[in-house]
């Protein structure tokens, strides 16, 4: 007899949504807060333009964002409504140490997530917190050039520990850093990294990447000792790659961009660096300086947990740049694809295929913290946002999902990016909305900042309610 698949989520699975602190709080310069390179950025941290200095007569879009900082209890009472089980988002390193390297945290920073995730908790929704999410203080890069420098682990290490101290009753899913694999795509923003010219590139971020292990092993050590049960994840970009054809040039480069991208999860989780990497650092002349203890440390202190983010998905073709991952990258055209308005393809069989693929690499929990779908919205005349595309979508990802536990993968959770609109982090835009919940706001920087709930968010809410069965009966006689 053939057994039958289960038609729902499994028992406790952790329905919910993500933002970053950087692109919904805004607040950036309020309650002692310092500058961080997010807010430096004019137009977003793809296309756009960097200025350390912050020209306060220009308008930068995560500067206000959608005002989350001052307006989160009626968006989280929104979330509850929909019936999220936990809520993802980052704390913003420069509320807490505003320069990055200050003697003693701000206390009004603090307060601030205290207030936060009581208010999460209020309502049974659990904090799941990114410690670093491309929210680096400005003075980090200023003074120290970001993570090339070995100083930036303890300035990281005393930030995460404050942190956990202060919120080890509160949280209990972390993870390390956002993308962490975008060190080699967006070095700037996700490592304050300047590379000068592209000799010195690999070298300096092959550099810049061992001190961000090393920290997040002393982070992961310290999250354990002071948060008895707590679980500290990697967190990376994890859009698959294809082949461009069957030719075996296309193929193996396909697979060694794939591995330029897990070189990060394979030491995070693993414990050690991978035999590949010995050839990159060979060709490229790389001569990573360690220091004695820190190869033990990588071994002793893995992450518990893999979350990543899933949007689409990329075709390779031998010669084309092999940069890293594929969070920025587009990649050839696949003609078996319907694309976004933004032109990302979407794939939800892929993220079934990358679930398998991670789960089968590292045998470690899985934990969906980015999926999503960002397009234009209209309100009728009747105020009703319709949105049938971003419920396609979502239908289509979630089952695919299923699949993927039903294969064997064992998943956490799924965290919709992100379940209010907010500032697209890539082109610092509000056109491209992703939520379920409209916010009234403008690319310019006008609008009454109103929510409003699209017929996404009832969608959603009845999927959670569900525990995933809603999706199954639609589909029923398909």
């Amino acid at each position: 007899m053939t057994a039958q698949i289960a038609k729902s989520f499994p028992d406790n699975f952790l329905w919910g949504g993500a933002i970053a602190a950087n692109q919904a709080e805004g607040a950036w310069n309020e309650d002692g807060k310092g500058p961080a390179i997010s807010d430096a950025f004019r137009g977003g941290i793809v296309g756009g333009t960097f200025d350390d200095t912050i020209d306060e007569n220009k308008y930068y879009a995560s500067h206000e964002a959608i005002d989350f900082y001052h307006r989160y209890k009626e968006d989280i009472a929104l979330f509850a409504e929909m019936g999220m089980k936990c809520f993802r988002t980052s704390i913003a390193w420069s509320r807490i140490f505003p320069n990055g390297d200050d003697a003693e945290p701000n206390e009004k920073g603090l307060q601030f997530y205290d207030d936060l995730f009581d208010e999460l908790l209020k309502y049974g929704i659990e904090p799941v917190i990114t410690i670093s999410h491309f929210e680096l203080p400005l003075n980090l890069i200023r003074k120290y050039e970001g993570w090339k420098s070995r100083e930036l682990i303890g300035f990281y290490v005393k930030y995460a520990e404050v942190v956990f101290k202060r919120y080890k009753n509160k949280v209990k899913y972390w993870m390390n850093f956002n993308e962490i694999n975008h060190f080699h795509t967006i070095p700037l923003a996700a490592g304050g990294i300047v590379v000068q010219d592209d000799e010195h590139k690999l070298p300096t971020i092959y550099q810049a990447s061992h001190h961000v292990f090393v920290a997040s092993a002393l982070a992961t050590k310290l999250c354990h000792e002071i948060i008895p049960g707590a679980m500290m994840g990697a967190m990376l970009s994890l859009s698959p790659i294809y082949p461009n054809t069957c030719n075996p040039d296309d193929v193996f480069e396909a697979y060694e961009l794939r591995r330029r991208s897990l070189f990060y999860s394979d030491v995070i989780l693993r414990g050690y660096y991978p035999s590949y990497a010995k050839r990159i650092w060979k060709e490229h002349n790389i001569m990573v300086q360690m220091e004695p203890g820190d190869e033990q440390l990588l071994r002793e202190h893995t992450a518990d947990y893999l979350g990543f983010s899933y949007y689409r998905s990329t075709t390779h073709k031998a010669g084309m740049p092999i940069l890293g991952n594929t969070g920025g990258i587009m990649g050839l055209d696949n003609s078996y694809l319907e694309k976004t308005p933004w032109g990302w393809p979407i794939d939800p069989k892929g993220f079934r295929y990358v679930c398998n693929e991670m789960y089968d690499r590292y045998q470690k929990p899985l934990f969906v913290v980015e999926n999503g779908y960002g397009s234009h919205d209209e309100i009728l005349e009747d105020g009703s946002i319709h949105d049938p595309e971003r419920v396609d979508y979502l239908n289509k990802h979630l089952i695919q999902l299923h699949e993927a536990i039903e294969d064997g993968c064992e998943v956490l959770g799924y965290t919709w990016w992100g379940p209010i609109d907010i500032v697209s982090a890539g082109t610092g835009e509000m056109k491209k909305r992703y939520g379920f919940i409209y916010v009234d706001k403008n690319n310019d920087g006008t609008g009454t900042l109103e929510r409003r709930k699209k017929n996404s968010f009832y969608w959603y809410q009845k999927i959670i309610e569900s525990n995933g069965e809603v999706l199954f009966e639609q589909n029923k006689g398909k």
